[in-house]
């Protein structure tokens, strides 16, 4: 196993999909083994959904041919941001990029990768912020976005079905 900066990381867009939903797939399936939550098999959906966009971007994060990992999202839609509703006054700067998964294989877990790969997904964006809604079952990710400098700035559940999420923020580019 390679450190996180030996990962080799690959980005992919929008034309892509068709040659990598697999290999996300693959890597969600391996990630949520042990998952009984329904909500996690919608996954495939939301692969779809989000490569579906014609600015999707994504990276994954490989050692050697076997992936390690992956991020994606894509811009907002300027002015029609989601995250507006939770905060009092919205940045004056305010195009976002959204952050819909990163993820990462148990194997490769606690190696610094998901770092590697946020970055890599956020490096040279436009964008002023970035979003992402991460569980609030899992106060550890919480604090580890934190760290990357997100904040809290309210919770949404998305779908009837869903968990219950913290909508977390942060400014662009990466300090």
């Amino acid at each position: 196993m390679k450190a996180a900066g030996d990962v080799d990381v690959r980005r992919f867009g929008h034309g892509d999909l068709s040659q990598i939903r697999q290999v996300l797939l693959d890597v969600h399936a391996d990630a949520y083994a042990d998952s009984t939550d329904e909500f996690d098999e919608r996954f495939p959906w939301f692969v779809d959904h989000w490569g579906g966009n014609p600015d999707f971007a994504c990276v994954i994060g490989y050692d050697g041919d076997e992936p390690v990992g992956f991020a994606y999202g894509a811009p907002a839609e300027e002015g029609r941001e989601w995250w507006r509703e939770h905060v009092e006054e919205p940045p004056e700067k305010s195009r976002t990029f959204s952050l819909s998964e990163l993820m990462v294989r148990p194997r490769w877990r606690k190696t610094g990768t998901s770092v590697v790969l946020h970055r890599a997904l956020l490096a040279g964006r436009d964008e002023d912020l970035s979003v992402l809604l991460v569980d609030t079952d899992t106060p550890r990710v919480q604090a580890l976005y934190e760290s990357w400098g997100y904040r809290k700035v309210g919770q949404r559940q998305p779908f009837p079905d869903s968990p219950m999420f913290a909508v977390m923020l942060t400014e662009l580019p990466l300090t």
